[in-house]
């Protein structure tokens, strides 16, 4: 098979282009004061700004480039509400009782969140929230994620163990040893969530601006002083809700994580007859592979999927035709259609796999919650970051709290995802075969 991808869409995110509720903002032409200002248009920021608005604090968000340009817009769409490599009694090992069942809760009710913030303020996002499925890729990972159902179920999650069946029957795809199914998650269109999500908070009284990016944040007698171009704001509190989008902005805050660079592919739409086979109930699927191997439908058919790369040249090209040629021998499609849309994204990987929230200074935030698990995770984040904007104490919030804390060789250990990719795939085809 050989992947074709139209040059109009090289490098475009899909969500980018069929989104239909962007609205343009302004951009900071002068000087304000707010109580909270945010650094980043994305989900947590956008969240954050929602809800802090809505218990009466004013609010700017401040966006280098559009809302929803970083990694909010080049996902692909799965809202999870669990951890991307935790489990529940693991992150109770590991934060202890009290602080590990809050965070625990927290990630519980997080796909219910946005769902329900879907509905409250009825945003246009081809919302499906009907299930996110991890298939066991060997009787070892079914094994593990049966134990994983089982924790989850505990807590009075709609978790359920799946056997091979089980999966062939929702997912369609076949060989796998069996898997679990959280019915809380589902999937969405991230950029047109995080429209409405902007859309939401300017209701309640946030103020929106666009190709505003921060150059320095200083402290000033009542609070910090944020510099743009052509503008500055004060506020009494500042969030830094970047991920990995940050630049040069907190040189400190960027050796704290590990920078993963993800390839997303969609085709052109499949038949009907295909689809049907096909992820029926329109669920989200991400299974146990270490080389992750996922797919979903958009709302026109088009099957997504994505992958990480190994370090060479040409991976641009390269990369988007291999995970092209993956999803078809995964999924029996010999007649794949041709890729339309192949774009890439940066999430910001923390070495424990947790969200996390960063004490730069009185007042001043940064808030991290990606890991894979971005759309659910952060738009819980903003929450309980809008109760820390109305005073609320950070060392009593969910999410683990702390100085920055360096990677030690960060400038080696950031390529280690990519440089042990071949290891990890031999490894996957070696318990599959097993």
């Amino acid at each position: 098979m050989n992947a074709v991808i139209r040059q109009e869409t090289r490098g475009a995110s899909l969500w980018h282009a069929v989104s239909r509720n962007r609205r343009a903002r302004p951009t900071l032409q002068d000087e304000i004061n707010v109580d909270l200002a945010i650094v980043g248009g994305g989900f947590s920021g956008l969240s954050t700004a929602l809800h802090a608005a809505g218990k009466g604090l004013s609010v700017a968000v401040l966006e280098a480039e559009i809302i929803a340009w970083g990694a909010t817009g080049r996902n692909a769409g799965f809202v999870v509400p669990n951890f991307a490599k935790m489990d529940p009694d693991s992150i109770l090992a590991h934060l202890g009782p009290e602080r590990g069942e809050r965070l625990i809760d927290f990630a519980a009710g997080s796909a219910d969140l946005v769902f329900g913030l879907i509905r409250r303020h009825g945003i246009d996002c081809d919302a499906v929230q009907n299930g996110w499925i991890q298939p066991a890729h060997s009787p070892a990972a079914f094994e593990k994620v049966k134990s994983r159902a089982d924790q989850w179920a505990l807590r009075g999650r709609p978790a359920i163990a799946l056997d091979r069946q089980d999966v062939e029957a929702l997912t369609g795809a076949r060989g796998y040893a069996g898997g679990w199914m959280d019915r809380s998650g589902g999937v969405l269109n991230p950029v047109a969530y995080a429209n409405g999500l902007a859309d939401a908070a300017e209701k309640a009284g946030a103020k929106i601006f666009e190709h505003t990016p921060v150059t320095s944040v200083d402290r000033v007698a009542d609070g910090w002083r944020l510099k743009t171009p052509s503008g500055s704001a004060r506020a009494g509190k500042v969030l830094i809700a970047t991920n990995a989008y940050g630049g040069s902005l907190n040189p400190l805050l960027q050796r704290t994580y590990v920078p993963l660079k993800v390839f997303q592919i969609a085709t052109e739409p499949l038949p009907r007859d295909v689809r049907t086979r096909l992820l029926p109930g329109g669920q989200g699927v991400g299974d146990t592979r270490r080389n992750l191997f996922t797919f979903r439908f958009d709302a026109d058919n088009r099957l997504i999927s994505g992958g990480m790369h190994i370090l060479s040249a040409g991976a641009d090209t390269r990369v988007p035709q291999t995970i092209w040629r993956r999803l078809g021998h995964h999924l029996d499609l010999p007649d794949l259609p041709p890729l339309a849309y192949s774009w890439t994204g940066v999430a910001a990987v923390e070495p424990d796999f947790l969200p996390h929230l960063v004490d730069l200074g009185p007042g001043l935030i940064a808030g991290r919650a990606c890991n894979g698990r971005g759309i659910a995770m952060t738009t819980a984040m903003g929450k309980v970051l809008a109760d820390w904007a109305s005073g609320a104490d950070a060392r009593g919030l969910p999410l683990p709290f702390a100085p920055p804390s360096p990677i030690p060789f960060h400038d080696i250990v950031r390529y280690a995802p990519n440089v042990l990719l071949p290891w990890s795939m031999l490894r996957d085809r070696l318990e599959t075969a097993g």
